[in-house]
């Protein structure tokens, strides 16, 4: 089994497309048949996508927590530090690697590990 797929929701989906973006996501724009318009990424083959609220949504699912691997986490760390993610725990060596933990606009929270080569 390999997990392809991914999709969260939010209230503002350009607002988290831009978020996710300073983490080095790029994204598309696009629509299925007759579903909302929403922003999708592939990242080695898992596809990420970012949706609006469904009608009976009042609120984003903030107890999903996402890891995520990034080239250098200190420039992800310093090109995030002045926007509107939250950093919640700083880039620090940990038994499996160095990681961060930072949380999005929906109160996601994401650990950042630094890719190893």
């Amino acid at each position: 089994m390999k997990l392809n797929l991914l999709v969260i929701r939010t209230q503002n989906p350009e607002a988290l497309k831009c978020q996710y973006e300073l983490l080095g996501m790029t994204f598309e724009h696009h629509k299925h048949d007759k579903g909302p318009y929403h922003y999708t990424s592939e990242i080695d083959g898992i596809v990420f996508e970012i949706y609006p609220f469904t009608k009976s949504m009042t609120e984003a699912d903030g107890t999903l927590r996402l890891g995520l691997e990034v080239s250098n986490l200190k420039h992800t760390i310093d090109a995030i530090r002045n926007s509107n993610w939250i950093i919640r725990s700083d880039a620090q060596k940990m038994p499996w690697r160095i990681t961060a933990i930072v949380q999005d606009l929906d109160g996601r929270k994401i650990e950042l590990k630094h890719k190893e080569e």
